[in-house]
């Protein structure tokens, strides 16, 4: 690289500015050595400074490279493990259906062997019938050896019923061994079940782990995932309340907190009591869900608008604010698909008259907002930004029951939990929402 250098110093320096003598006549005298060094160390910089440049950017791109790879091979092996499961998946989900066919062959070979007895039964007891008919006609014969007849006649029924006996017999054997297969392929069928129900939980826990809404299911809880809701389960006579996990119509199962009641099942949506769960969240985590299930948290919208569109839902929501007063009010209620921006429509159906005017929809509903997706009816105000959270707003003024939570009485704060009712702002302590059918007991 010098030589190149310094050949294009010469070369420089041959077009610098030059000097006349002031005596002579026109002679040209080009720049001195010195200049040409100059222009040749600079040169030489440059040169060393671009060297530099380029092997700390090889140096960049090689560590880029390296974290591409790392990436693409972790990639690589979820993608793995993700088929692998899915293969275990399909082939248990294989076995419970050729274990159902067994079980269903060997019912219909049972009901073959019973509907086989009962003709036997019958066939017996047709011959009997003849058998006593003739024994009565004998007897009833005027004929000297009619006692020679008589006991002639009775072995032969008696090797007759011993017989048929002895059929007899052979059939509930050959039934009880039916039953007992039966019952063992039943027993091995319930232990398959049990397994597959166990993995589809285990793997709809880490999707819900990952998702950032946690809880695990409660010991005997883990066959809920063919419920519906809540008060699914509490028509399948499950009363202890707690973590379970439901799978309604046309979706994926997840795990769900229940309040079992004397009069059904409550399905929690949404619960603040400790301020220990951050409610400032975006639109995707306000989407999935967030929190714990045994603690603070948000079921998450696509969850509620999957249970809420199974049929006629209401809405019940239960507050505190810190002077110890507890109100709860009702709605008949339905929520929107993404697509319409989770829009929620209310009707009110009954309260205690304090809790009666901030929830109110209209008749064309009110969309969720979040400070990243401003859907509020505020033209000038962005009121998940201003207030915090994510919520239905109208306008930024009327409830929140997604704010930040304050650990003690603030009554000036705008950014808490708040809902203005009919006796004025009303800063709160605890939030509690659940859904139900409509079918439930009032």
């Amino acid at each position: 690289m010098t030589p190149l250098l310094l050949f294009m110093a010469v070369h420089v320096a041959a077009g610098l500015p030059v000097e006349r003598i002031a005596a002579g006549a026109g002679v040209v005298k080009y720049a001195s050595w010195d200049d040409v060094n100059i222009v040749a160390h600079g040169l030489l910089q440059v040169g060393q400074g671009l060297r530099e440049h380029v092997e700390k950017t090889k140096a960049q791109m090689k560590d880029v490279n390296a974290k591409l790879k790392v990436f693409n091979s972790s990639v690589s092996d979820l993608g793995r493990k993700q088929k692998e499961q899915d293969k275990a998946l399909k082939a248990r989900k294989e076995e419970v259906e050729e274990k159902e066919k067994l079980a269903a062959q060997l019912a219909e070979e049972v009901m073959a062997k019973v509907n086989e007895v009962k003709k036997e039964s019958a066939n017996i007891h047709s011959r009997m019938q003849r058998l006593e008919e003739k024994m009565v006609e004998v007897l009833a014969e005027p004929k000297v050896d009619s006692n020679s007849s008589v006991h002639s006649a009775v072995p032969l029924v008696q090797s007759l019923m011993e017989a048929q006996n002895r059929r007899i017999d052979q059939l509930v054997e050959k039934i009880k061994q039916q039953q007992d297969k039966l019952e063992k392929q039943s027993l091995h069928l319930q232990a398959l079940q049990t397994k597959v129900a166990k993995k589809r939980v285990k793997s709809h826990q880490q999707r819900d782990e990952e998702m950032g809404l946690r809880g695990e299911p409660e010991p005997g809880n883990t066959m809920s995932s063919l419920a519906r809701d809540c008060h699914d389960l509490f028509v399948q006579a499950q009363r202890p309340s707690g973590v379970y996990t439901i799978q309604p119509e046309n979706s994926q199962p997840f795990n769900v907190l229940c309040q079992m009641t004397p009069e059904g099942g409550w399905t929690f949506i949404q619960q603040r009591h400790d301020g220990s769960q951050n409610f400032n969240q975006l639109w995707d985590q306000y989407k999935k869900g967030f929190g714990n299930l045994k603690g603070e948290f948000w079921l998450g919208l696509d969850n509620i608008r999957s249970i809420s569109r199974q049929g006629e839902y209401i809405l019940q929501v239960e507050v505190a604010d810190w002077t110890g007063e507890e109100h709860q009010v009702q709605y008949r209620f339905q929520l929107d698909g993404e697509e319409k921006k989770y829009t929620l429509h209310l009707e009110q159906a009954s309260s205690d008259g304090i809790l009666d005017i901030p929830l109110s929809t209209g008749a064309s509903g009110l969309p969720f907002s979040t400070s990243d997706q401003d859907n509020d009816l505020s033209d000038d105000k962005n009121c998940a930004e201003l207030l915090s959270g994510g919520w239905w707003f109208s306008s930024c003024g009327e409830s929140n029951l997604n704010g930040k939570y304050h650990k003690r009485l603030r009554l000036s704060s705008r950014q808490g939990m708040f809902w203005n009712s009919t006796v004025g702002h009303k800063p709160l302590k605890s939030t509690l929402m659940k859904i139900a059918p409509t079918t439930i007991k009032q």
